[in-house]
């Protein structure tokens, strides 16, 4: 069952189209320059929260 799986696994692999170097290149920046952007809007609304935060405790 297992050799099974592996084999058609490995068939499965043979009928992938897979990207060239330039697609995979292209992707690979779209992603990375995603993350950036991402990282970088979480990271502002992180420190409005913390801001926000810090001015809840301090209301006497």
């Amino acid at each position: 069952m297992i050799r099974k799986y592996i084999r058609e696994s490995i068939q499965e692999l043979h009928n992938v189209t897979w990207p060239t170097k330039k697609q995979a290149i292209r992707i690979t920046t779209i992603v990375f320059i995603f993350m950036i952007v991402a990282a970088a809007i979480l990271g502002f609304v992180d420190q409005l929260l913390a801001v926000g935060y810090k001015a809840l405790l301090n209301i006497r």
